[in-house]
């Protein structure tokens, strides 16, 4: 059975990146054949952006998970290890701060909103809030 990644954009591990964990667990998912439909491991939009913005190559990310379907500590340390990689104390805010104020596109969050049964005029806009929504209802529509 499919299992939705709950684990939410606003969750950082040891290292402070939010989303990190959210993004191990996708990409571990879709390694081993248990992401839901729908869902992107490792694609554009938050993954691409955190991975982009601390200097990390997507592929070389997707590569270590699919091969040696790292713990989550794991997956840091090998982040740590990576030659170029960014993950200075500035470096991990900024993009944090990207992460945390980035907002829905407006037809992604019409879609959303009316998935979620929401009015158009509903004042949730921040992708995270929106995302976290969204497992919500595919968690509820899992076990209902």
């Amino acid at each position: 059975m499919p299992i939705i990644p709950l684990i939410s954009s606003d969750t950082a591990g040891p290292l402070g990146l939010k989303h990190l964990p959210r993004l191990w667990l996708k990409a571990l998912l879709a390694a081993t054949g248990d992401l839901p439909p729908g869902y992107k491991d490792i694609r554009p939009g938050f993954d691409l952006m955190l991975l982009e913005g601390i200097k990390i190559d997507p592929e070389a990310a997707r590569d270590f998970i699919n091969t040696h379907r790292p713990s989550y500590l794991q997956f840091e340390a090998w982040l740590r290890q990576q030659p170029g990689a960014d993950l200075t104390p500035e470096n991990i805010a900024a993009v944090n701060q990207q992460i945390v104020t980035r907002q829905k596109a407006p037809e992604s969050r019409a879609k959303m909103l009316a998935q979620l049964a929401l009015p158009e005029d509903t004042p949730i806009s921040d992708s995270i809030m929106l995302n976290n929504l969204d497992d919500w209802r595919e968690i509820h529509e899992q076990v209902r």
